[in-house]
């Protein structure tokens, strides 16, 4: 096997593993932690607000909570904003508002995910360092 063949495996490797990390890590630290509210609402102009609460402890770069809904079908997820946070161990709530970009979203059943990672510039290049992640069923309902 060249090096240039392991090399490319290596990297395919870790990138696959970096893909992973927010659904094989469900907390960094146990007492790191995010929330989801039971419950999210759609505006008649299709904008989705999402909310919860984290907590979080010290960081070395920007934080973000970061939140996605799917309905129906798993494998299609709908990006909801990013909320900037703070992590200095308080519970703090967050909430994000987007409007997907089709009109799929309708009242019901859904299925949201919550991240908050942090962008930690360790060696220049900035890499995403998760703190916790929770996925959960809600309903959204109209607002």
């Amino acid at each position: 096997m060249s090096m240039r063949s392991v090399l490319g495996t290596a990297a395919g490797a870790a990138l696959l593993l970096l893909a992973a990390a927010p659904a094989a890590t469900a907390s960094a630290d146990p007492y790191e932690t995010v929330t989801v509210d039971p419950t999210g609402s759609i505006a008649p102009d299709g904008t989705v607000t999402l909310s919860g609460t984290y907590r979080c402890l010290g960081n070395s770069g920007p934080v973000f909570v970061s939140s996605s809904v799917s309905q129906g079908d798993p494998s299609v997820r709908h990006g909801i904003g990013g909320t900037r946070a703070v992590c200095d161990g308080v519970e703090h709530g967050w909430e994000n508002s987007a409007k997907p970009s089709s009109d799929t979203l309708t009242p019901g059943p859904a299925q949201v995910e919550a991240t908050v990672m942090e962008l930690s510039s360790r060696g220049g290049l900035p890499l995403p360092r998760f703190h916790a992640t929770q996925r959960q069923d809600i309903t959204l309902t109209e607002s």
